[in-house]
């Protein structure tokens, strides 16, 4: 019996876990390597006093992603991971008092918002048809095809994708497309929004990005019973069913190569070989610590990076009836929250607030008894060195200010416990550099081409999977990021064994 190829995977990230298994499925003996002592990366996990707090994302789009690894795998899903529909996607809170409860139905979404703005119902039905075009045509190309490899490219239906991208989604930026859109002020800042999605600026980033509400308001948002954390732990269950093994506490010191081609990896001082090396650390730290190649290192810097969070843990002493799942409290000054982000990197004095509330579906579980356990976080600069432990004051008063006023009660009596996550926490328990949650931002035209792609151009056998390299951060496209690179190592063995 021939021996199976080894892989080796750096980092148990959800992108590593979901590389770990689609391997294993390939036939290939896989080794996960990972610094924590736990699965997951950025998807975290604490309690403190009867409240849990999920630390990382707290959306969940597209569960398909997850059940087509199950499909893969030959398991079935429902033994490992349970996950329901929610109604709504979002509340929105605006200064003047408005609130709109975003239904996850566009019927009832359009109506909710000619309540509430008076914006035409054919507007908002129209925006979310483009949107659903978007995604089937172009964000299908995107986000299941390597754009760095012209074979692969040549495969997806682009003339398609050409012919439903219109000249607006081309040269317009996100903001633009949007005002052109809509009418009410409001619903352009709602939908505005979704270049947070991936860390970007909307006053910058491409109108392509309005392919984002689909996944929300056509598709539907979810909640995975027992948090987020759920997800990392059915997919670690689910690798190590198919034969991956972990070592936690185990980082990877380097990646070997020799003659172009990458070997293995070094860990506490062993050789360790392989046949495939995958990594699932940020992409500049790859280059920088694992491979010391700082001239790649450097080149990958000059693309400017993503934003990243100040994330306040609270258990609040109180349920609040008017929020739901998601809530945004949203800034005066939308333009304004974004140019102290990306260009003045400062965190403005008016920040939109979101806040997850997981209580709200698991009630009594995730909370004690009529109390509320709050994820509350607003979107910051990468670190470049600002006095985080000042800013992490100050935003505190901020928040609190800002939502005792928006939601008429004194917050900041309520707060029974509580932990804070800045950039550079971030960036040390996660190893994403500076802390930006997404890699690099799409703040410009040519942001996902600019992206790294899911493979290295110099060293045969090295691929690599998450959200600082193609096609972008969160957890659907860490996901497809492992697809994209499990299917290219599937063509790259085939033409080995034709030779």
């Amino acid at each position: 019996m021939q021996a199976k190829p080894s892989a080796v995977i750096i980092g148990a990230g959800v992108a590593g876990l979901a590389a770990a298994i689609r391997l294993s499925v390939q036939g290939f003996d896989v080794k996960v390597f990972e610094q924590a002592s736990h699965p997951g990366g950025k998807l975290g996990y604490f309690e403190a006093n009867g409240y849990h707090f999920d630390t990382g994302p707290s959306l969940f789009t597209q569960p398909a992603n997850i059940e087509e690894l199950f499909a893969l795998a030959g398991e079935p899903v429902e033994e490992y991971f349970h996950y329901r529909k929610m109604p709504d996607s979002c509340f929105y809170f605006y200064e003047d008092g408005t609130v709109i409860r975003a239904a996850a139905e566009p019927d009832k979404f359009a109506e909710e918002l000619y309540r509430q703005t008076g914006e035409p119902v054919e507007h908002v039905k129209q925006y979310l048809g483009k949107s659903k075009k978007l995604y089937e045509n172009v964000a299908n190309i995107f986000l299941n095809y390597s754009l760095h490899k012209a074979a692969v490219l040549w495969k997806a239906p682009i003339g398609k994708a050409l012919k439903t991208v219109g000249f607006s989604q081309m040269f317009k930026n996100l903001h633009q497309v949007n005002t052109g859109s809509f009418k009410n002020q409001k619903v352009v800042q709602l939908f505005n929004r979704y270049a947070t999605y991936n860390g970007s600026n909307p006053y910058k980033a491409p109108g392509m990005l309005s392919l984002i509400p689909h996944l929300e308001h056509n598709e539907g948002t979810f909640y995975p019973e027992g948090g987020m954390i759920s997800i990392a732990n059915a997919l670690f269950k689910l690798a190590e069913k198919k034969g991956v093994q972990f070592y936690f506490n185990q980082p990877v010191e380097r990646i070997i190569h020799y003659n172009g081609r990458a070997t293995g990896v070094v860990v506490n001082g062993k050789n360790i070989p392989a046949a495939v090396v995958v990594s699932n650390v940020d992409v500049y730290f790859t280059y920088l610590r694992l491979l010391n190649d700082q001239i790649t290192a450097k080149k990958i810097l000059k693309q400017e990076r993503s934003s990243s969070a100040l994330i306040f843990y609270w258990g609040i002493k109180k349920e609040f009836q008017q929020l739901g799942l998601h809530n945004i409290f949203f800034s005066e000054n939308y333009e304004q929250e974004f140019d102290h982000i990306f260009r003045q990197k400062k965190v403005c004095a008016d920040p939109t607030v979101y806040i997850n509330i997981t209580s709200k579906c698991e009630p009594g579980i995730h909370a004690p008894e009529g109390k509320e356990n709050w994820f509350v976080m607003i979107n910051v600069p990468a670190n470049v060195g600002q006095d985080w432990e000042k800013l992490r004051e100050t935003c505190r008063s901020i928040i609190i200010e800002k939502l005792s006023r928006m939601l008429k009660t004194d917050i900041g009596r309520l707060i029974e416990t509580e932990e804070v996550l800045d950039p550079v926490l971030i960036e040390s328990k996660t190893g994403s550099y500076q802390g930006s949650l997404y890699g690099t931002s799409s703040n410009s035209r040519m942001a996902a081409f600019m992206r790294h792609p899911n493979f290295s151009r110099q060293l045969e056998g090295l691929y690599f999977v998450g959200g600082s390299v193609h096609p972008g951060g969160g957890i659907p496209l860490c996901l497809k990021s492992a697809g994209i690179m499990a299917g290219l190592v599937q063509a790259d063995q085939q033409r080995k064994r034709h030779h």
